[in-house]
């Protein structure tokens, strides 16, 4: 993971100096800058009404009593998204108008919630991928170990 994130942390900014020297040489160094603050702005107001869009849907599915995972999945994906704009660039700003667009965040929720374990509050173990893939996995899921006690009148029951 380190490895990855080092070279991500690498190449994009020097990407962003390319392609912002490369556009600044086609239509100047004025419209370059101008062309990075409408985007952010642009950005700005599309992040702000696609989140909105998603906090009425997450408070909608509250009221139904059903559980906002994917409303909360996409809105953390929104929070990424809005780095994204803000930062100066056309590479950034491209992934982030992507990601803007409601059926590109729900795909990427859906292969991120693929990746993950569940283990459900009574115990019981779930995993989100399909049976075809649990089926075939060798290995049981990890448990973790640890102690539990309850504070009852200033006495530790272990």
């Amino acid at each position: 993971m380190f490895p990855t994130l080092f070279l991500l942390f690498l190449t994009i900014p020097v990407l962003e100096i390319y392609l912002l020297i490369k556009v600044g040489s086609v239509f100047g160094a004025g419209f370059t800058i101008l062309i990075v603050f409408a985007t952010a702005i642009l950005g700005a107001y599309l992040l702000r009404r696609q989140g909105l869009s998603t906090f009425a849907r997450a408070q909608n599915s509250l009221n139904n009593n059903e559980l906002p995972a994917m409303e909360m999945m996409e809105g953390l994906i929104l929070l990424i998204t809005g780095a994204l704009l803000l930062t100066p660039g056309f590479f950034t700003d491209v992934i982030g108008f992507l990601c803007l667009i409601p059926f590109v965040r729900q795909f990427l929720v859906k292969k991120m919630i693929s990746k993950f374990t569940v283990i459900q509050a009574g115990g019981s173990y779930t995993n989100t991928e399909s049976q075809e893939q649990s089926s075939t996995r060798t290995s049981e899921p990890k448990t973790l170990e640890g102690e539990f006690w309850q504070e009852d009148d200033g006495e530790n029951n272990r």
